[in-house]
């Protein structure tokens, strides 16, 4: 059984906030199983933005686990906004927690395509 969504959301900012990184909810979706969406802001106008990986992409050990993939790299605040603005048409109940640090995340998994 997977965390809720509101729960994974708390500790991954408490997590990172006590590691020194500023984090914030800039949209809170539906506190049970609302997807979860990052935006990793490197410094201004250098942000990623990912997004969740379908659970059925993932092997059955890894089924109730939080994975993230890379939607975008090195964009501008206006098109983070815009990616944003984007995913809330598509389903308004999305989570998006913003993460400032310069560091690599770390704390969430994340998929490549290229492996």
């Amino acid at each position: 059984m997977r965390l809720k969504s509101s729960i994974f959301v708390s500790a991954l900012i408490r997590k990172l906030g006590n590691e020194g990184a500023f984090c914030c909810v800039l949209n809170k979706g539906a506190e049970e199983a609302g997807a979860i969406f990052v935006c990793h802001n490197k410094s201004r106008d250098n942000n990623d933005f990912y997004g969740p990986v379908s659970q059925s992409l993932l092997p059955e050990h890894h089924q109730h686990d939080r994975y993230f993939e890379l939607l975008n790299t090195a964009q501008s605040d206006a098109e983070i906004s815009q990616c944003i603005e984007k995913q809330k048409r598509f389903d308004p109940d999305i989570w998006v927690v913003e993460i400032e640090t310069s560091a690599s995340l770390t704390d969430i998994n994340i998929i490549s395509h290229e492996e």
